[in-house]
């Protein structure tokens, strides 16, 4: 009885906060205006600067491509906006302005937009945890793996695949292909194709203005960084210890945003450098809200926050051992954490 009287009052709490933070749903086009200004100038800026310092000093070039990865984030971010049908108010802007993006990112505006769309319909839902999400596996699954099949996941969830060879992929390949198979995704095919048709042009134009073995390994190792940081970003955000995940019949949309969507407490710069997108509770209970107002719209309900996973750097890092969803105790576990629990019972 105490549990749902609980679940009602978060309901009607987080109901009450959808109404607050509505009026942050309508874009401000000077807002707009200048976030393209401060995110694509820099990013060029910045590219330039690396095609010159390639012939001086390798680690300058690299430590540019790190500060550069994050403007990329940011252009990224107004992709992402864009795709969410907010950012501007005019929805044939929002496509030109997306798909400009999406020419920088390498990730395909409108099939990427529809797999991100279902995520977000799908947030935690154990029975799709393969479209827009980081494949994970609940303690009883995992237990009925085959050796061979353990062993894949444990390399599928190392560290190393996870955060660097995992995003690469992600990046460069995987957003190249229509791998998913809901019909759904059928009618955006076309669109994929053209896309990777587009920018293949655009990388061959690029090779025959500059010196293209310096702009491939440049632009190679921006988009590498950008991938790594947008994965880990999700990570955090997603498989945090606390997280929701439920099955179909059990899911609600309500405490898939809040609860099973982070806070990820940053410091201002790298707040604004990833386009508030580690507010995502918020961007989760409200995604039509433009990534501009984010910060403000958590302002006007900050005792929001205390249903959430609020999480600091630091504490991130231990995230990333995180492996499997324990149902029993309702939290992500280390595979140290399952063979403590669960070896012995096998």
């Amino acid at each position: 009885m105490r549990h749902s009287v609980e679940e009602a009052e978060f309901a009607s709490r987080i109901k009450v906060a959808l109404k607050v933070i509505k009026k942050y749903q309508r874009p401000n086009h000077l807002k707009a205006t200048i976030q393209i200004l401060n995110s694509f100038i820099p990013f060029i800026g910045v590219w330039i600067l690396m095609y010159f310092s390639w012939d001086y000093s390798f680690w300058l070039t690299f430590l540019l491509a790190l500060v550069n990865a994050f403007f990329l984030v940011r252009i990224f971010i107004i992709q992402h906006d864009c795709g969410h049908k907010t950012f501007v108010r005019s929805g044939r802007i929002r496509k030109v302005i997306g798909y400009a993006c999406s020419l920088f990112s390498s990730i395909p505006f409108f099939y990427w937009g529809r797999s991100h769309h279902f995520h977000h319909s799908n947030n935690g839902m154990l029975e799709v945890r393969d479209i827009g999400d980081i494949t994970t596996l609940t303690v009883e699954e995992y237990r009925s793996l085959s050796k061979w099949g353990r062993l894949k996941y444990r390399l599928y969830r190392s560290t190393f695949v996870m955060f660097f060879l995992g995003p690469i992929y992600y990046v460069f390949i995987h957003n190249r292909l229509p791998l998913i198979k809901e019909k759904e995704f059928k009618k955006e095919e076309a669109g994929l194709w053209i896309h990777n048709v587009l920018y293949a042009g655009l990388i061959v134009a690029l090779c025959f203005i500059l010196d293209w073995k310096k702009f491939l390994i440049i632009h190679g190792m921006i988009l590498s960084v950008f991938s790594v940081i947008a994965i880990w970003f999700f990570y955090i955000q997603h498989q945090h210890e606390h997280a929701y995940k439920e099955w179909r019949n059990k899911w609600e949309y309500l405490y898939a945003a809040i609860k099973g969507s982070s806070y990820y407490k940053l410091p201002a710069l790298f707040n604004w450098l990833t386009g508030n997108i580690a507010i995502h509770h918020i961007h989760h209970l409200n995604p039509t809200i433009p990534n501009y107002h984010l910060k403000k719209s958590m302002k006007s309900i900050e005792w929001i926050n205390q249903y959430t996973s609020e999480i600091r750097f630091w504490e991130s890092l231990k995230i990333a051992s995180h492996k499997l969803w324990d149902e029993a105790q309702g939290r992500m576990i280390t595979f140290k954490e399952y063979s403590r629990l669960y070896v012995h019972s096998i």
